[in-house]
């Protein structure tokens, strides 16, 4: 099982998703199930894009920071 963090591109605006699934193709498949649940329709996405993936352990994580993003490196 692996922590995927991903960067979805709205509008000119980035959010960040972290989804937990066992393989790539399967993580891609729950973003666009989390963005319906949120935004409640499939809101209009520009981008997906994987921006970091971790072996789920005991203390593994993401820091989400608002200037670190693939737009504003």
């Amino acid at each position: 099982m692996y922590l995927y963090r991903f960067e979805v591109i709205l509008n000119s605006e980035v959010i960040p998703v972290v989804i937990a699934a066992s393989e790539d193709e399967q993580a891609f498949q729950l973003v666009d199930v989390e963005l319906e649940k949120y935004f409640l329709k499939q809101p209009d996405v520009e981008e997906i894009s994987l921006y970091e993936k971790k072996k789920i352990r005991s203390g593994n994580g993401f820091v989400l920071h608002e200037r670190e993003t693939i737009l504003n490196p």
